[in-house]
């Protein structure tokens, strides 16, 4: 395109690009001096509103952030909801047992943990299956969890709030004196 007739109050850039008030037709178009595709492009690209480059500049960009927001959706971590928009703290999951470190004390009343049973227990190790999902919070001790079809094992102690699901089959090795309050969901 060498040459096509512009409205009176259209204006040409020292880049050949020409701006029209975006309020004029896109019929009258008038590129001098504009020999190549890629000037005839941004000549034209100029002619949009603001907010259609935008979308373009999204939707290339876009593609690029993709791999990080697929990647974070496959962490198996989680924020546990709040209702008093304090900001959580991390849970994670290992083998399948959610644990949520050192949660804030808003997050305990939340739940009615002292309100929970409690359990204690001495150093032992022994096998327990969980007929029940059971939410805990320790309030002492430590504890290696070996889950049955993982290779790997975690502790949990003082101040973890920990989620094992109903069927879910473990082996508890109690290294220091346990006392906790504990949930079951049928």
């Amino acid at each position: 395109i060498r040459e096509v007739r512009l409205p009176a109050d259209a204006q040409q850039t020292s880049t050949g690009i020409v701006s029209l008030p975006t309020s004029k037709a896109f019929h009258s178009l008038k590129l001098r001096n504009l020999s190549n595709p890629a000037n005839a492009l941004a000549m034209v690209m100029s002619h949009f509103q603001w907010n259609r480059t935008v979308i373009l500049l999204l939707v290339a960009v876009l593609p690029l952030f993709l791999p990080i927001i697929i990647t974070k959706s496959k962490l198996k971590e989680i924020i546990f909801a709040r209702s008093d928009q304090e900001q959580s703290p991390m849970a994670i999951e290992i083998c399948g047992v959610k644990i949520e470190r050192n949660p804030p004390q808003s997050r305990l009343v939340e739940l009615g943990v002292t309100a929970w049973r409690t359990w204690e227990g001495g150093p032992s190790k022994f096998p327990w299956e969980f007929t029940a999902t059971e939410t805990m919070y320790l309030l002492e001790g430590k504890v290696k969890v070996y889950v049955d079809g993982h290779d790997e094992s975690f502790e949990i102690g003082a101040g973890d709030l920990v989620v094992f699901t109903k069927g879910m089959k473990v082996t508890w090795d109690v290294t220091e004196a346990v006392k906790k309050h504990y949930s079951l969901q049928k």
